[in-house]
């Protein structure tokens, strides 16, 4: 039998178990299903059962607690099959019983219905058989016994002769004592498993629980309860009491009625998640991205990324977000074989963006904010990571509206964020470390290699005019600098590769030039004047021999004060002076021989393999 054909069979037996019923309450029986202290909570919760079940009633108890209950019903055995029944189907608590309804009292749902009335005042007992009348006694002696007449006090005078005053209104009754650790022990112990795990999730909702949820209160349940006890002023036992459950709970809820957490099935987008709702509204579709704007200026927006490519595209993906405007410089970045995790703050704007490759496809979600939803979304972010599920097909490189970034062509419609300036650099080892000019570095919030990979600075010479990084995470270059272990001769043929178009390219060029002195103008030996023509982003990339050895480091256009220089002279940073300057800091170097000889091919596949972009970020 079907649930719904359970359901209507239940219906079916409630209505007949229910035709001929007592008229009062209290000579009925109910299944009760919960007990509260709030009057509107305890309608509040009548309305939802009087919607999904029928016929439920709430009573104010002796106690000060309300009864929310179903019926009534003419028997006990009545009440049980119907309790029974309620349970199989799993419509109402396992703790649900049948109770009697002589300790019923006021009716607060349905609101004035009255065929529930209050408990009957006991009848009046039969009145004792009159005793004999005594013999009327002697007129003299009943005189004597006459007594006088008494005045009555003022105020009974007064109310005797004035108008009775109007009854005053019943008031709400006081709110009984909180439970003894005894008593809240023993109330917590009649919890189903159902309600145990629900007082986790709540607990975890609010930062106090950040373990399983398996509705067992072990330790560190106990530990979450005190931490929630205390931060309320409250006896921080570990134990809550009936009434510190429900509050825990009503915050629970009202916080996710707040956001409307509700799962969003995309079959465009092949993407199940849970989103905020209340504070979001699906927008447009522009590939990559299904765009959802705020809603009634939330401050939330999201993006759920879905298209077809490989590992490579991903990567691509992770380089090109931390160039969005939605992802602030500060934050966390982590990159795996198949997915990755960005995180940006600002004064002005939060983010979260995952997004994973599995299968040909790439997808995952950006969650975007403003500061002052901060610890709302940190409750947000959890359940959307959990609730994420891909399926089917990603969307069409075409759907939505024409991309208005030209930039890899991958972030349509949203604002791409550009460096300060970005110049060259080049690999020097087998761990990524990068050298590259101190004009590159100098007063930046962040320097990333490639777009991709943030660095810090560990050493620099703004004498000599260079700079080595180090990338946050380890990176194992395809290839890096080899230093030529002579001196260049003047006037051989020499090679710069740079970024001389910034951040434009996404490969370094190679630019041909000699070697005119291996000394700067003013006799220098830490330099090498060069004739080339380069540009502003070719600065801090290496500077090459016929052989493919570096022989220098390119360096910015210095200040000659009142001379004006021709655009191919330049200089760079010789061999010799940078392997001083990394001895120095402790950085080891390869050299090569000057036999070995590199085609011209293998020279331009080199170059562009350990050549990396510097970007400077503000």
């Amino acid at each position: 039998m079907t649930r719904v054909f359970r359901t209507a069979a239940f219906v079916i037996l409630a209505c007949v178990l229910s035709l001929a019923v007592p008229a009062r309450a209290q000579d009925a029986f109910w299944v009760q299903v919960e007990a509260h202290m709030s009057t509107a909570e305890t309608i509040e919760r009548a309305e939802s059962y009087q919607f999904s079940v029928g016929g439920a009633s709430g009573f104010r108890l002796p106690s000060g607690w309300n009864a929310v209950v179903l019926g009534p019903y003419e028997t006990r055995e009545d009440a049980d099959a119907v309790r029974r029944q309620l349970l199989s189907e799993r419509l109402i608590p396992n703790d649900a019983f049948v109770a009697d309804g002589r300790g019923f009292g006021t009716r607060l749902y349905p609101a004035g219905d009255t065929a529930a009335e209050a408990p009957a005042a006991p009848a009046p007992e039969a009145p004792a058989p009159e005793a004999p009348a005594p013999e009327a006694p002697a007129p003299e002696t009943q005189a004597t016994q006459t007594p006088e007449p008494q005045t009555p006090a003022p105020e009974a005078a007064t109310a005797s002769v004035s108008a009775d005053p109007e009854p005053e209104a019943p008031g709400e009754p006081a709110e009984p004592p909180e439970e003894t650790l005894r008593e809240a022990q023993a109330s917590e112990a009649r919890l189903t498993r159902d309600e145990r795990a629900a007082i986790q999730v709540a607990l975890q909702w609010f930062g106090y629980y950040n373990l399983g949820i398996d509705a067992a209160f072990g330790p560190g349940t106990r530990r979450a309860m005190s931490a929630w006890q205390e931060d309320r002023g409250l006896d921080a036992t570990g134990v809550l009491t009936t009434r510190q459950r429900e509050a825990l709970i009503r915050a629970y809820s009202m916080e996710l009625a707040a956001l409307g957490m509700e799962e969003w099935e995309d079959e465009r987008a092949g993407i199940r998640i849970q989103l905020p709702k209340a504070m979001v509204q699906f927008d447009r579709y522009e590939a990559p991205f299904a765009h959802f704007a705020e809603r009634d200026d939330s401050g939330v927006r999201a993006l759920l990324i879905s298209q077809s490519g490989t590992q490579a595209t991903l990567f691509g993906l992770y380089e090109i977000m931390q160039t969005l405007d939605i992802v602030p410089l500060e934050g966390d970045r982590q990159r795996q074989a198949n997915s990755f995790v960005l995180t940006g703050q600002s004064d002005t704007v939060r983010s979260h963006t995952f997004a994973q490759y599995q299968r040909g496809q790439i997808k995952g979600w950006t969650l975007i904010w403003t500061p002052a939803r901060d610890e709302q979304m940190e409750r947000v972010l959890p359940m959307m990571q959990e609730s994420f599920a891909t399926f089917g097909d990603t969307l069409p490189d075409g759907i939505g509206e024409a991309s208005a970034v030209q930039r890899r062509d991958l972030l349509s419609g949203l604002t791409v964020r550009r460096p300060e300036r970005s110049r060259s650099g080049f690999y020097i080892d087998a761990t990524g470390t990068v050298l590259t000019s101190s004009e590159a570095v100098d007063q930046c919030q962040r320097v990333t290699i490639d777009e991709a990979y943030n660095a810090s600075v560990i050493a620099r010479d703004d004498t000599l005019g260079i700079a080595a990084l180090r990338p946050e995470t380890p990176l194992v270059p395809l290839a890096f600098a080899q230093f030529a272990n002579a001196a260049p001769r003047p006037a051989s043929q020499i090679w710069v590769s740079g970024f001389g178009f910034e951040d434009v390219l996404t490969r370094p060029l190679l630019t041909a030039g000699s070697l005119e002195d291996v000394r700067g103008l003013q006799g220098e030996d830490t330099r090498l004047r060069i004739g080339a023509r380069v540009m502003p982003g070719d600065s801090g990339g290496p500077v090459f021999n016929g052989n493919g050895a570096v022989i220098g480091l390119l360096l910015p256009p210095g200040d000659t004060g009142d001379r004006l220089l021709p655009p191919e002279v330049n200089f760079a940073a010789s061999a010799d002076a940078v392997r001083a300057f990394l001895s120095e800091n402790d950085i080891r170097v390869g050299t090569q021989s000057e036999t070995v000889s590199v085609s011209p091919e293998l020279l331009t596949r080199t170059a562009g393999d350990l050549t990396v972009l510097v970007s400077c970020w503000n």
